[in-house]
């Protein structure tokens, strides 16, 4: 592989993972909203429950990417 190739493939990872961030905070921003305007109590539960899984999947997800993305190290 080279040099140039390494660079965009390393380039389309990070957007991935950017757009993981990008996906969750939708996510949370979401899960805010359906909280704040339900007028149930099992409403806001659901909100409350999107907001969290949204914050995990922000939290674990590019993270475990970057880790099965993870060079090998050189010998």
């Amino acid at each position: 592989m080279t040099d140039a190739e390494a660079e965009a493939l390393a380039k389309k990872r990070y957007f991935m993972m950017t757009g993981v961030n990008l996906v969750g905070a939708a996510g949370a921003f979401f899960g805010l909203v359906i909280a704040g305007r339900s007028i149930d109590w099992y409403g806001q539960i659901l909100g409350g429950a999107i907001v969290l899984s949204a914050l995990y999947v922000m939290a674990v997800v590019p993270k475990a990417m970057a880790a099965k993305w993870k060079s090998p190290p050189e010998a």
